[in-house]
């Protein structure tokens, strides 16, 4: 069941929005159904012939104002959470139905269909649908949902196995980040053994994915090539990697059926509560403020309906503002929300485990992370190109990407599917209406980052989205050049 925006504003709202959302709140209610939408229409009509409708309101003419957005349980999609609890969706005129969805592939063909306006995805998602792998689709993103918020987590007793592979601090505690190469041994041995050894991502074009690959691979370990035969992406592998929806990683960790997993929050930190796991490494620390998850929509919504489109992203931009401004002073306020059955519905205390600037690894072993969640800082929500191409170079460095592109190719496709520019006019409209800081947005960026320092990776080797071709190349692990797979074997 979708979540409704019937909800009343917040009291500290001056009088007037208040006004526009008790008028919107009648038009949503049971009060209104037998007039349905003229009903609506009615009033909307009243309050812009008053003086209480909002500069928000005023500013764009919406095309289409009740819509339906999808989202995954996770932590990452609060600011979908942030713009429905906090009003920013009705600023806007809009009429917000959120619907959690079973997992990533049935949220994508919700949205492909139309039965989804728009939704919380994994940044590969549009990336792969543009270029055909998998489902066929032109989806496109205006909005960057947040960087960071993974983990890698293993069982208990991989945990165990690997602990004398890694060097302690003087306190006696792990030192961290913990590389692969602690796991290799382990890996070895059960390979001696004749057993597989299984590891859980959540989709196969999920960062998840990508992140696993890239700290198993920096560690010695080979994750596999897919092929256009064989999707399995378990060709030539020593660990093995299969598919698991991200609500279910602690059960299926518990049960044996994988050794470990990566996953967005709050799944790691479910594991240590349940004392089942023990999270090996963050995302942060495998890559400092990677991208994450994206909002997707397809180019048809964006071209059928473009002020929906900006009014849109000027919300989700104010739910990115809010959960990180005043130093994260309204984090704990966000892990109440998310803590809610209709939206990622895991306890509060596990929520907050890493939503308020720590982040558990052993049981007791609680360490500073103020960057594990970052939502709106470092210009998080822009669609850098860069973050595209990263993907994209990741696709084709494990065979998803069969043959080799030239870096032409690599911009052309990130800038059919990123689009700052409409990012920017929600932005400018934003700044204008006085809801945004114009030094908090990069203008004048041509859409790619300074390239990435190697000392931000865990590999020491350091990301340049100018030059993907030269980037695959720097890595020892994986396909570049004019490589293929044929069967189970790399060609040229």
């Amino acid at each position: 069941m979708g979540i409704h925006q019937e909800q009343s504003r917040s009291t500290t709202r001056q009088s007037s929005r208040r006004c526009v959302s008790a008028a919107f709140l009648f038009a949503q209610s049971d009060w209104a159904e037998p007039k349905g939408i003229e009903m609506k229409k009615l009033l909307l009509g009243l309050i812009a012939s008053t003086a209480l409708v909002s500069p928000a309101l005023a500013e764009l003419e919406l095309e289409k104002d009740e819509l339906t957005f999808g989202f995954i349980k996770l932590t990452d999609m609060a600011p979908l959470a942030v713009a429905y609890e906090q009003g920013y969706f009705l600023d806007e005129g809009l009429f917000v139905t959120l619907e959690a969805q079973a997992n990533w592939k049935v949220l994508l063909d919700g949205v492909i269909g139309g039965q989804l306006d728009g939704a919380h995805m994994l940044a590969g998602q549009p990336l792969a649908a543009t270029i055909g792998y998998g489902t066929e689709a032109h989806i496109i993103t205006p909005f960057s949902m947040d960087l960071n918020g993974n983990g890698i987590t293993v069982s208990n007793e991989i945990w165990e196995e690997m602990k004398p592979n890694i060097p302690k601090m003087d306190d006696g505690r792990p030192q961290h980040p913990i590389s692969a190469e602690a796991l290799a041994p382990v890996v070895e041995k059960y390979k001696s053994e004749g057993k597989p050894f299984n590891m859980g991502m959540v989709f196969p074009v999920s960062t998840h994915n990508y992140e696993l690959r890239y700290w198993l691979a920096a560690g010695g370990l080979h994750p596999g090539y897919y092929s256009p035969e064989n999707v399995t992406g378990q060709i030539g592998a020593d660990v093995f990697l299969s598919v698991t929806p991200p609500p279910q990683m602690p059960a299926t960790l518990e049960a044996g059926t994988i050794y470990g997993y990566c996953v967005g929050e709050p799944w790691n930190q479910q594991a240590v509560f349940k004392g089942i796991g023990v999270p090996v490494i963050t995302d942060y620390e495998l890559w400092k403020n990677n991208p994450e998850k994206v909002f997707g929509i397809t180019a048809e919504f964006a071209e059928e309906y473009p002020n929906t489109t900006l009014a849109v992203t000027k919300a989700l931009i104010r739910a990115a503002q809010w959960l990180d401004e005043n130093d994260n002073a309204n984090r704990p306020e966000a892990v109440e929300i998310l803590s809610r059955p209709e939206y990622v519905g895991a306890d509060y205390d596990v929520i907050a485990n890493s939503m308020t600037g720590t982040f558990e690894y052993e049981k007791g072993d609680k360490r500073e992370v103020p960057d594990f969640n970052v939502f709106f800082r470092y210009n998080a929500t822009y669609p850098f190109y860069s973050d595209a191409v990263w993907y994209l170079t990741q696709m084709r460095r494990w065979g998803q990407i069969a043959e080799a592109k030239p870096d032409s190719w690599y911009d052309e496709v990130a800038k059919s599917v990123y689009k700052p520019e409409i990012y920017l006019e929600a932005a400018r409209l934003l700044v204008d209406e006085g809801l945004a800081k114009e030094a908090d947005f990069p203008w004048d960026s041509d859409g790619y980052k300074a390239p990435t320092p190697a000392e931000d990776i865990i590999d020491g080797i350091a990301y340049d989205g100018r030059t993907p071709n030269a980037y695959l190349e720097s890595l020892s692990i994986g396909l570049k050049g004019e490589q293929k797979i044929v069967g189970s074997d790399v060609q040229g």
